[in-house]
């Protein structure tokens, strides 16, 4: 064999070599990557799972003092209508000539009093019934915590996800309240995970929320800008529901659409996103044998639907 053929040889044995070598490394960093991703999605969900114990934790220690309280304004309201009737026969049948009475009556303002008690009852009640509103909401929410799957109304998930995040739709220093428009189809309870779904409802219309801070905090904001909208719809189809969740803010382009489902990619500045959210979601819906599609442009707003089948297929777990 002549020496050229040998180096010949020995070259496509090293070429051979750097091919597998390089094939090695891209395949290892591959696996460092997953098993970061891996890493950092569970600890996503063990941080969602330890939030949703501690609103079941909340909504059960303030569940009972404002049943408590809820209860018992009944009561009082009746106790004071009982009162009204007593101070109303006495104006009518006593006299009005002593003067210690008199007094008493022009320095409290009875007329007053017996005007204004029952709408400072119905302010409590009110109160109260939404007190009660919220450790629902927080009680339903609280189903991070639940492993199995069940049928769930998922207005009711849409709902307490929104009820949760319900400060963040507050007004702030730059920018309005954000308006929620619901239009809710008739849908039947879907088998999931409902902790998951929750997980993933929060992490898109949270998103959304931080892109209406963003919008409204840039100097580039247009003159006149029309509120900022959030608009939520369902429908239900033979074997599956749709989700849509709308806004109206700036949209997104071609390159960031692409990468929106990728994990730890995110558009926001270094320390204020993981870039995890919609990459769960993601894997959430997918999961469920479901679809999450965006649909954006730039200037148009974003558009997330969810499709979730009726019933969970086992066999594909």
């Amino acid at each position: 064999m002549s020496k050229i053929a040998v180096h010949l040889g020995i070259a496509i044995q090293h070429a051979e070599l750097l091919t597998q070598t390089q094939k090695q490394s891209l395949e290892l960093n591959q696996a460092l990557n997953n098993l970061k991703s891996v890493h950092t999605q569970l600890a996503q969900t063990e941080k969602m799972a330890s939030l949703g114990q501690l609103a079941a934790g909340i909504a059960h220690e303030i569940n009972n003092p404002v049943n408590f309280i809820h209860g018992n304004l009944q009561y009082v309201d009746g106790y004071f209508q009982d009162l009204t009737k007593l101070i109303t026969l006495y104006q009518t049948y006593c006299p009005q000539d002593i003067p210690a009475i008199q007094a008493a009556v022009k320095t409290l303002d009875v007329d007053f009093l017996l005007e204004d008690l029952p709408k400072v009852l119905g302010s409590m009640a009110s109160g109260a019934t939404r007190i009660r509103d919220i450790v629902q909401g927080l009680k339903n929410f609280s189903r991070l915590d639940e492993a199995g799957l069940k049928a769930v109304d998922l207005h009711e998930s849409i709902d307490s996800t929104l009820l949760m995040l319900e400060n963040r739709l507050h007004a702030k220093g730059h920018r309005p309240a954000v308006q929620v428009q619901k239009t809710y189809g008739q849908l039947p309870p879907v088998e999931c995970y409902p902790g998951q779904i929750n997980q993933a409802l929060m992490s898109i219309l949270t998103n959304a929320i931080d892109v209406f801070d963003e919008m409204w905090a840039s100097a580039s904001l247009p003159p006149n800008p029309a509120p900022p909208t959030l608009a939520i719809s369902t429908q239900a189809f033979a074997d599956a529901v749709l989700i849509m969740i709308e806004d109206n803010g700036p949209g997104m382009a071609d390159a960031v659409k692409a990468k929106l489902y990728d994990p730890f990619f995110t558009t926001k500045p270094v320390g204020q996103g993981t870039g995890l959210g919609l990459a769960i979601s993601h894997q959430i819906i997918t999961q469920h044998q479901g679809i999450l599609q965006c649909v954006s442009e730039l200037g148009q707003g974003t558009e997330f639907s969810i499709k979730l089948p009726i019933q969970h297929l086992r066999s594909t777990e």
